[in-house]
């Protein structure tokens, strides 16, 4: 689509795409848009690649997704992409939607459905700790979290083969996060704000990890029993966060970036 054309389409989703989908719709291509934005505020974009798919609130079958050939920076709740479960476009205006990203969303989509957002990254910690023998590492408070909850995936190629999706829905199991072997990060929640809060974490102990493994000293390695422990702890903290995190980082959109809502 050339610039011209793309930027008509863009100004006529703005004017139209809030009357025609729900309330419940709307707020979650707030929601879905807000998180496009912090991944360019945290540095956690790869140009115009990556994704995160988002389940349309009263639809098993829909999602939301970023039309390709957008910069995060760009993704606004009107210019989001609404495809079903085998990635087909439900508009029809051009905006259009990369395949190979979809591949990885729609399996796990497909399988898992307590998870209506699945976010994905090639961020320089996070395929740099995907390309280390060990993993990820709980030398940190941060990656306790992940203790013992996260899967691994063999490195394929480009995720263009839908053969794949079997094999990375194995090896997710029943984590909401998977370690992509020289490739990237992936993790999946409920709702954006889980599957943000978990990505933020998990790039922030890849970022500690490497840090602290490239000073060549001897890492402290906690008990085993305290790692578990922390993860217990952290898989409890929703009670008493109870969404402010996600509502202080709406705020801060508001106040630097506020287009995401448009």
């Amino acid at each position: 689509m050339d610039p011209k054309t793309l930027e008509t389409v863009l100004e006529q989703r703005r004017a139209t795409v809030r009357q025609r989908v729900s309330p419940q719709e709307w707020q979650a291509r707030e929601d879905l848009a807000a998180c496009y934005r912090l991944c360019v505020h945290y540095r956690m974009t790869d140009m115009i690649y990556n994704h995160i798919s988002l389940r349309v609130p009263g639809s098993d079958n829909h999602f939301l997704i970023n039309a390709f050939g957008l910069l995060y920076e760009e993704v606004s709740a009107s210019n989001l992409v609404k495809v079903d479960i085998d990635g087909n476009l439900l508009d029809d205006d051009g905006l259009e939607v990369n395949p190979a990203g979809f591949v990885i969303h729609s399996a796990i989509h497909k399988a898992r459905h307590d998870l209506g957002c699945v976010f994905h990254t090639h961020t320089r910690a996070g395929v740099a700790i995907s390309a280390q023998e060990r993993g990820l590492l709980p030398i940190s408070q941060h990656a306790m979290r992940f203790y013992n909850r996260v899967g691994y995936h063999g490195y394929e190629g480009i995720a263009l083969d839908l053969d794949e999706q079997r094999r990375l829905v194995e090896d997710l199991g029943s984590h909401d996060v998977l370690i992509l072997r020289n490739h990237g990060l992936l993790t999946a929640g409920a709702n954006v704000r889980e599957a943000f809060e978990l990505m933020y974490y998990l790039e922030l102990a890849c970022q500690i990890q490497l840090d602290a493994t490239s000073s060549g000293t001897q890492l402290v390695m906690p008990p085993k029993a305290v790692c578990e422990h922390a993860a217990q702890q952290f898989a409890n903290s929703n009670d008493f966060i109870q969404g402010r995190d996600w509502a202080a980082l709406r705020r801060m959109l508001d106040r630097k970036e506020p287009g995401y809502r448009t």
